[in-house]
């Protein structure tokens, strides 16, 4: 395959001539880091096989998109051509423009020893080592398979960083200028903050969170940072092969009971769309799942589900500017809801973007905006 042209496209994309990462962008070939991945297709998934069609295999890598190459705990290398996977994503080939970001705020420069978490394909520690050279550049996962597979695959392209497989939220295998994550963690592990030089720069992203938070070591040991004003969403850790199931026994009840019945002066909200109101409710309430969809009558609706067994359904009818809700278990999510979009309507946005960060050597976070204070 004539690569070449296909990563500069990409390039003009995502950067611009004479970046710091325009080298790097336009001689990785993306496209032998992800040689299988999976498509939306049915009701599931199904392998794409890249060397049995070479186009679309280069247009595929080296779109802007991210290639999810993991389903539940099936990665795409071992998966059957015209078979259908049922599950989540847990492994991707991430965007490569929200890769740039991430790095971006990690202000990687000649000299610095980065912490590319979440190894994945292995594309993200390719530009890096463009960028620092090999011996710089550490690269984890939790995943054997995938840290075997980039760890190849990054040898065929010329790079040899240190690959490790390891869980991140345990203690990490040095010390680090630079820690940046593809992968979103629901709080700052202490490990990161122990790994990190003095000095030194961490960037990642809150999980079910629209937030990228970066913060500098300071000499007490702690780091103190900001949320960053720009947004980007990775996939969360996982200490197994897949996620924990969802709350599908809890959506029957959320589908089918009375509950508690108010009014909600706000129609109907598809939370994970309105990433400001979505972050702030991960923050304070976290751990909610979100469906929405829309009713034989019209209705939008939207279910709240949470693991503590609480549970709310909210209707929106045709021409309605209002919702009818219905609650139950030990908490009103709906209520919290409406209390953060009560916020956001009064004073026009919400304490996240631009918060200042505080994190403690025990890795315990505070976000402080505008007199809101939250700690996780």
């Amino acid at each position: 395959m004539d690569w070449k042209p296909y990563a500069e496209s990409l390039a003009a994309r995502i950067s611009y001539p004479g970046s710091d990462w325009w080298g790097p962008v336009t001689g990785t070939p993306r496209h032998q880091l992800v040689a299988r991945w999976f498509m939306p297709g049915g009701c599931g998934w199904q392998m794409a096989d890249g060397p049995s069609a070479e186009e679309a295999w280069a247009q595929a890598a080296y779109s802007d998109r991210t290639l999810t190459t993991r389903v539940g705990p099936v990665h795409a290398d071992h998966a059957e051509a015209g078979r259908t996977y049922i599950g989540l994503p847990t492994s991707s080939s991430t965007q490569p423009s929200l890769v740039l970001t991430m790095l971006r705020h990690g202000r990687i420069i000649p000299g610095v020893r980065l912490l590319d978490l979440a190894t994945g394909s292995g594309y993200s520690a390719a530009l890096a080592c463009h960028r620092l050279g090999d011996d710089l550049v550490t690269t984890l996962d939790i995943d054997p398979y995938l840290t075997q597979a980039a760890a190849g695959r990054l040898n065929r392209i010329g790079w040899h960083p240190n690959v490790v497989t390891a869980d991140a939220s345990r203690e990490l295998p040095g010390t680090y200028d630079r820690i940046v994550s593809m992968v979103s963690v629901p709080r700052i592990p202490a490990a990161w903050v122990t790994a990190l030089a003095p000095g030194g720069r961490l960037v990642t992203t809150l999980a079910n969170t629209g937030l990228i938070l970066t913060a500098d070591k300071t000499d007490d040991g702690r780091a103190v940072g900001r949320i960053e004003w720009d947004r980007a969403a990775f996939m969360a850790t996982r200490s197994g092969d897949d996620y924990p199931p969802g709350l599908e026994y809890l959506f029957t009840t959320a589908r089918e009971e009375e509950g508690e019945v108010t009014r909600s002066p706000f129609p109907v909200l598809d939370v994970a769309q309105a990433w400001e109101v979505w972050s702030m409710l991960s923050l304070v309430a976290p751990g909610i799942e979100h469906r929405t969809g829309t009713d034989d009558d019209g209705s939008r609706m939207t279910w709240m589900l949470h693991p503590d067994g609480s549970w709310a359904r909210a209707r929106t009818r045709p021409g309605e500017r209002t919702a009818t809700v219905h609650q139950g278990g030990p908490r009103r999510l709906y209520d919290v809801l409406d209390g953060i979009r009560r916020r956001w309507v009064e004073q026009g946005e919400l304490p996240v973007y631009g918060a200042k960060v505080t994190i403690s050597a025990d890795g315990e976070t505070e976000l402080t905006r505008g007199g809101c204070v939250i700690r996780f």
